[in-house]
């Protein structure tokens, strides 16, 4: 993987971005960069790594691979076919998919033949609680009909985009976590319009994060992904490995963030000196290093807990690494721009790019504040190793 980043994906990177500067921000087709990395890639055995079904490499073992890929979060990580949003939408169709879905769907996702995205967010409620969705999936006959307007869609503007896996209500009367279903549509079913693409931070991405409305969309029951009233149970199915591989790839980001800053450092010279020189720089450049050895800690310590007892197991310290290591990659990125000055802020390097994408990873998968509340929730319920408080009781006795 060093080798495919340092002899293909890198220097592609030029390529790719004159592309797109030239096509412009409305315009999603694929550089051709990206289907010849993926060829290379391919001939490397770099491919469906995130899947252990496909890989045989548990998550501890992909973690690294998934780190060098975020040094260059437009290209490595579809080069490699292990791009969110559709490592998500495979991860849940090889658990919870029919042999029809897995041989429609998940056989041209694996080969990289199609793209796919997901749509669950919506603009008018707090999508954080998916209790709050609104998008209708009503039964009629042997028919779903959808009906509702989704944002976030990541990948619908993509033109290989095939598939959208959504998130609606299907029993409005059930208990809460049983109301909601995932059902599966095509791209280029009647009644669905995408309305338009949502920048990030300013930035659009080739693939989009688009508004989306399904206006009457009639699909077979047949297309639901697990069963009527299951989506919470597949969402968590989902989202779970999802989160943890965006915090293997924001390492990876934090990694080229501290690169560039040391770099930098080193060449450019104030008040007489090289930056490397400068206390203030040397500090900053020290508590990036130890931010980073500590984030990734707790992200290898959530996988090895993925791979020894499972998702669940490991909740609590997904929810964690899914706070803390946006947060580090969003530190760090920030210390290399301010290094940087001017040249920080443009796209001269990519920090600012890095920084938009690794900011909002701080809202999607859940927003920091709804992890943060089921880490305290977990922490309130566990029980401490040894007794916190003094013995007082002991102490009286002891005293007469």
């Amino acid at each position: 993987m060093v080798e495919f980043m340092r002899e293909r994906v890198l220097p592609a990177e030029a390529a790719y971005r004159e592309y797109r500067r030239a096509a412009g921000p409305d315009d999603h087709t694929v550089p051709p960069v990206v289907e010849e990395l993926k060829t290379h890639a391919r001939a490397r055995g770099l491919w469906n790594l995130f899947l252990p079904a496909e890989s045989g490499l548990t998550q501890l073992e992909y973690a690294p691979i998934a780190e060098l890929s975020g040094w260059s979060q437009e290209l490595a990580p579809e080069a490699i076919n292990c791009q969110a949003p559709d490592t998500g939408n495979m991860e849940l169709l090889h658990l919870l998919g029919t042999r029809r879905q897995r041989e429609e769907w998940l056989a041209p996702l694996l080969r990289g033949e199609i793209r796919s995205a997901f749509a669950m967010t919506e603009p008018d409620v707090a999508s954080s609680d998916a209790t709050n969705i609104r998008t209708r999936i009503e039964r009629d006959g042997d028919e779903y009909v959808i009906t509702g307007r989704k944002w976030w869609t990541s990948g619908a503007a993509d033109p290989r985009c095939r598939l959208l896996v959504v998130m609606g209500r299907t029993d409005p009367d059930a208990p809460a976590h049983r109301q909601q279903t995932m059902v599966l549509v095509p791209r280029d079913a009647p009644g669905v319009r995408v309305v338009r693409d949502h920048p990030v931070l300013g930035h659009h991405d080739q693939h989009g994060h688009p508004e989306v409305v399904f206006d009457g969309v009639r699909i077979p029951v047949t297309d639901v992904v697990g069963e009527e009233g299951g989506g919470f149970a597949a969402a968590q199915a989902r989202l779970g490995p999802g989160r943890i591989h965006h915090c293997m790839r924001a390492l990876g980001a934090a990694e080229r963030a501290l690169a560039l800053m040391t770099s930098r450092a080193r060449d450019r010279v104030a008040f007489g000196r090289p930056l490397a020189e400068q206390g203030v720089v040397r500090e900053q450049i020290a508590e990036s290093r130890l931010d980073i050895e500590q984030a990734r800690l707790l992200c290898h310590r959530a996988c090895h807990v993925i791979d020894t007892l499972g998702n669940k197991a490991a909740k609590d310290l997904v929810a964690m690494a899914k706070v803390a290591v946006p947060r580090v990659a969003t530190r760090v990125i920030d210390r290399a721009i301010q290094v940087h000055g001017g040249a920080g802020v443009t796209d001269v390097t990519p920090l600012a790019g890095m920084y938009a994408w690794h900011r909002a990873m701080r809202l999607f998968d859940g927003p920091d504040e709804v992890h943060l509340r089921a880490i305290a929730k977990a922490e309130l319920a566990a029980e401490p190793v040894l007794p916190p408080a003094w013995d007082t009781t002991a102490r009286a006795e002891e005293n007469g």
